[in-house]
């Protein structure tokens, strides 16, 4: 951290801080699969990543943008979002919920798929985050907490129609990136649509680490009777070398081939007092991997899943507060030549309802879900959340909620050289607290939670001997326990008249007890961020130069640590300079893959009116 202590003192000393006394607080709603709440009177850890923060973080994708939110791991192996896993609050990667749209993208073969689906920054009206226990509010998967990706919407005069073509990105790079995205709006008097195109090259910064990522993208909007009919269609795939990815550091020849598709359509009918919104999808998955990239007959594995989804959610307001309802089906079926051929459907059943009681100033939201696995039997998950207004701008809130995760496929039967699955293994379960507070002016903003989570039969990978068999066990209980500090401030500076500076700060500390003493190496779960610091600047310097900057400090339960710098130079009009680890850190996130040392990334980006 040395390093970086003169930097922040000359950036700080080029800042004029003048205060806005407004105090008049836009409301940013966050859209739930299930109910829609003003994020002011949200009593949970939300976080939300808008499309002007995306614009002006000094990152190329989801993966990268992530890793800017205290409380919130993603372990990469290599650059360009390739492949990484998804945790929070220390959490496993099984037990993250990606959504886009409001469509659950969990894959039944392995959460290692869950960042399979994201899509290229461009296309993202905002992200929203909810950390804790919210399996009440998303099912099963949502162990940890959900993340839910919202396109952008489809805006134009359907009076005068449109049709254009944008280069949204053409940029290189360090390791032979190479990116380009283009796109198309069509408005028309009764449908808006949306075409996108992106692709990602590389050489790789190492040997076997080269990549090939294509996404397709089609959001169509059709006017019915003021209730507009939204379908959304996306493909990715993705070819890359995987050096030391899995197994091993010393599998060096490993390949991999992965496809996620998405087929939606979402509707929402309003009236006075009831708003309900049918859905509609299809999610596939394709993961192809080979032991030995130019030999594929040494070990060769082939996984297909697909699940289709049917759900009717709801929101009901009335004299006594907001009552939220719903049901959803969905079919899953699994095709792999390791983990054979199996099918599960699953039935959720969920309300809540929103009280809010001494002159509205205490809010009180209990709820349940109820969830049926044709394979797993049933299972519920109920949970409260309680808030308090002290004033417009002071508000505390807490919960407490039970949830569930069930094993996957690979959990169960994969097996390979170093690995093997077990059919015998029960689901993971636990009750999961949390208090908190906020604070926000126009300008200021802080927030800090406490949290807790004491879980059962958690599932890992675990083995006594160095040369044992990577075995899945339900190794017992565990209990996590962290706080997390965030803070945020709007400014002034002697470069610019207007409040679009910021600087902001974070901090998150976890602590994990051990859950049984007779495990002597652990695959996933001992291994969470036990420190993990980040602080951004976002700086204009004249009317058209933005300058952001992110720092970046993790401590892991093994000990180790890292400290990564990054920065971007954008002028507005779309040419930017990207330059990663500045600090040329060696340093790895998961299973010894080390990472990349200073890279520069230059181009054009523009985003989508």
């Amino acid at each position: 951290m040395k390093k970086v202590f003169p930097l922040l003192i000359l950036l700080l000393s080029n800042l004029s801080i003048s205060q806005d006394q407004t105090t008049n607080l836009d409301e940013v709603v966050v859209l739930s699969t299930k109910i829609d709440l003003p994020f002011s009177k949200n009593f949970r850890t939300v976080k939300i990543i808008s499309s002007e923060d995306i614009k002006n973080s000094p990152v190329t994708n989801v993966s990268d943008l992530l890793q800017e939110i205290t409380g919130i791991d993603v372990r990469r192996r290599g650059v360009g979002g390739v492949q990484g896993d998804l945790y929070i609050r220390g959490g496993g990667f099984d037990q993250t919920l990606l959504l886009v749209d409001g469509m659950k993208m969990d894959d039944a073969q392995t959460g290692h798929h869950t960042l399979n689906m994201i899509l290229p920054l461009y296309l993202i009206e905002r992200i929203e985050i909810i950390k804790g226990p919210a399996a009440r509010i998303f099912g099963q998967n949502a162990f940890n907490g959900a993340i839910n990706i919202v396109t952008k919407e489809l805006v134009g005069n359907k009076e005068k129609r449109t049709a254009n073509i944008n280069l949204n990105e053409l940029s290189y790079g360090s390791f032979e990136q190479k990116n380009i995205s283009l796109s198309t709006k069509i408005i028309g008097e009764k449908i808006k649509s949306l075409i996108s195109y992106s692709g990602n090259r590389s050489d790789g910064y190492r040997h076997n680490t080269d990549f090939k990522k294509n996404n397709y993208f089609i959001k169509t909007s059709f006017n019915s009777n003021n209730s507009p009919i939204d379908v959304i269609a996306s493909f990715t795939e993705n070819k890359f070398g995987a050096n030391g990815f899995y197994a091993s550091p010393s599998a060096t020849e490993q390949y991999e081939e992965t496809q996620a598709s998405l087929l939606g359509v979402t509707t929402t009918i309003n009236s006075e007092k009831l708003s309900i919104t049918p859905r509609l999808y299809w999610r596939r998955g394709q993961d192809e991997y080979i032991y030995i990239r130019d030999n594929p007959s040494v070990y060769r594995n082939l996984h297909k899943t697909n699940k289709v989804s049917a759900e009717l959610s709801g929101s009901y307001f009335s004299s006594s507060g907001v009552t939220g309802f719903g049901l959803d089906l969905s079919t899953v079926n699994i095709s792999s030549n390791n983990l054979g051929e199996h099918n599960r459907t699953t039935v959720n059943l969920f309300a809540d309802h929103t009280f809010k009681l001494l002159d509205q100033k205490l809010v009180v939201s209990p709820g349940i879900a109820l969830s049926y696995f044709s394979d797993m039997s049933f299972h519920s998950f109920p949970g409260i959340d309680l808030g308090y207004n002290v004033n417009s701008n002071f508000k505390l809130y807490s919960n407490i909620g039970k949830t569930y995760r069930i094993p996957t496929y690979t959990d169960l039967y994969y097996s390979d050289r170093t690995t093997v699955g077990n059919e015998n293994l029960n689901p993971e379960s636990a009750t999961s607290t949390e208090f908190g507070l906020k604070y926000n002016t126009s300008n200021f903003k802080f927030s800090t939670a406490l949290f807790n989570r004491n879980a059962k039969n958690i599932i890992d990978y675990v083995k006594q001997n160095e040369d044992d068999l990577w075995k899945a066990v339900n190794i017992g209980s565990l209990s996590t326990s962290g706080f997390e500090v965030d803070m945020s401030y709007r400014f002034k500076s002697s470069y610019s008249l207007s409040n679009d500076n910021s600087i902001s700060i974070g901090y998150t500390n976890i602590k994990d007890d051990n859950y049984v003493s007779d495990i002597n190496f652990s695959k996933y779960s001992l291994n969470s961020l036990k420190h993990h610091f980040i602080s951004k600047f976002n700086l204009n310097y004249i009317k058209n130069i933005n300058h952001s900057i992110i720092y970046k400090y993790a401590e892991r339960s093994d000990q180790s640590n890292y400290s990564v710098l990054d920065s971007k130079i954008r002028y507005k009009k779309g040419v930017f300079i990207y330059v990663n680890n500045i600090l040329d850190e060696i340093y790895s996130e998961t299973n010894l893959v080390p990472m990349p040392g200073r890279s520069f990334l230059i181009g054009y980006s523009i985003g989508i009116d």
